[in-house]
């Protein structure tokens, strides 16, 4: 076998052993069509019932209609004023200065950290941090870095403080390092929540930026879906936040929120804003109707929080653990991998499309069910997930 030939040998014994996933054949509300069957949605991150709402598409409609469908890269010819509306009204929004738009939340976490962390600064991250900060990180190539037990403010303050020994040495341009504290808002495998008041708090006494990837906390938490800073009571107290446009607002796309001079900094810098191509007509669209509806009634995010609440306490009832979660993420917690394979396919045995979470997603041993609910549920649609719930858990015997 030639060395090309076991290359791609290597990659096809891995891509064997991957899980394959299903097919959706409609549109994502509170029920999806997957092998022609209809199955009850619940397990995707369309927090909202924004995938299929009908202004949001209508707003798609208009907007390709009157602009067509492509733009380019923002730094050339596609800057578009849709862009500008949008990126005006996640500001107004989340309550800062202004914010800048990007292709995803991955990109735009990308773009947070390495367009304002060198080498010799310092970046202090919560151990269970989503993979694009990871990925970010990286990328950043900065040499000193911190890992603190998740959620843990004592162990955070302890990263702090041999970091404020670090930072007392200039760096080769005479600078002193800047440090940074980067969490996720919403932990999206157990749905707990980063203690933010405490990393705030601790930020301003060593002297550090503070950063939150909030993908799963926007159009969830706080007022009117304003995300975790809010929640907290802590606006114009956090550096950076970074929101998804894919989670909540059903669209695809991400931000960075945060003080005029520094958005004007990653307008200007951030590589993954000058070399990657802006968002479409019907994106932007879409993503600016999404907050709109938003800032005029938080009624979408009540009925959501009236879903959660009702099947938390129902779960809770017929004796599941659902672990720490504050947020709609609702972990079924079976432990066993097998098990939660063998479960999530009994499952959609009975009409509900809840998919497994094993590692390396998770350490093994905390394999789970990832229950969602969202706003497009009725109390009709989670008594029958309940239902079905029940009736697996007992032929599995795991309650």
């Amino acid at each position: 076998m030639s060395r090309i030939d076991n290359f791609y040998k290597k990659l096809e014994d891995v891509v064997k052993l991957g899980a394959i996933p299903k097919t959706i054949e409609s549109g994502q509300g509170a029920y999806l069509t997957i092998n022609g069957k209809k199955q009850l949605n619940f397990c995707s991150s369309h927090y909202l019932g924004f995938a299929v709402d009908e202004r949001l598409k209508k707003a798609v409609k208009v907007a390709v209609d009157k602009y067509g469908i492509g733009t380019g890269y923002r730094t050339l010819a596609g800057t578009h004023v849709l862009h500008l509306e949008l990126e005006k009204a996640i500001a107004e929004f989340k309550g800062t200065e202004a914010s800048v738009v990007f292709s995803s939340a991955y990109m735009a976490n990308c773009a947070a950290i390495q367009t304002i962390i060198g080498k010799e600064d310092i970046v202090i991250s919560d151990e269970l941090n989503h993979a694009s900060i990871i990925d970010a990180i990286k990328l950043s190539q900065v040499k000193n870095k911190f890992i603190y037990k998740h959620a843990d403010s004592k162990s955070l303050e302890e990263q702090l403080k041999q970091a404020g020994r670090l930072s007392q040495a200039p760096k080769s341009n005479g600078e002193l390092p800047v440090v940074l504290i980067v969490t996720d808002g919403v932990f999206s495998m157990d749905g707990d929540l980063a203690p933010l008041p405490e990393i705030v708090r601790l930020a301003k006494k060593y002297g550090a930026l503070t950063m939150v990837d909030d993908a799963h906390g926007e159009g969830v938490m706080g007022k009117g879906g304003r995300g975790i800073v809010d929640h907290f009571g802590l606006l114009g107290k956090v550096d950076i936040e970074i929101g998804s446009l894919s989670k909540a607002f059903s669209v695809i796309g991400g931000f960075i929120s945060g003080r005029k001079t520094l958005i004007d900094f990653f307008n200007q810098k951030a590589r993954q804003r000058l070399f990657s191509i802006a968002l479409t007509i019907p994106d932007a669209a879409a993503a600016l109707e999404a907050v709109r509806i938003l800032q005029e009634s938080d009624a979408v995010v009540k009925k959501l929080w009236d879903n959660v609440n009702y099947i938390k306490s129902e779960f809770k009832k017929l004796g599941f653990d659902t672990g720490y979660s504050k947020t709609p993420i609702t972990p079924v917690m079976l432990g066993d991998e097998e098990i939660a394979k063998k479960f999530s396919a009994k499952l959609f045995e009975e009409g509900v499309f809840a998919t497994p979470i094993v590692f390396p997603m998770v350490a093994k041993g905390k394999a789970r069910i990832r229950v969602i609910p969202s706003a497009s549920h009725s109390r009709k649609d989670l008594d029958f997930g309940i239902k079905a719930f029940r009736k697996v858990a007992k032929e599995l015997k795991v309650l």
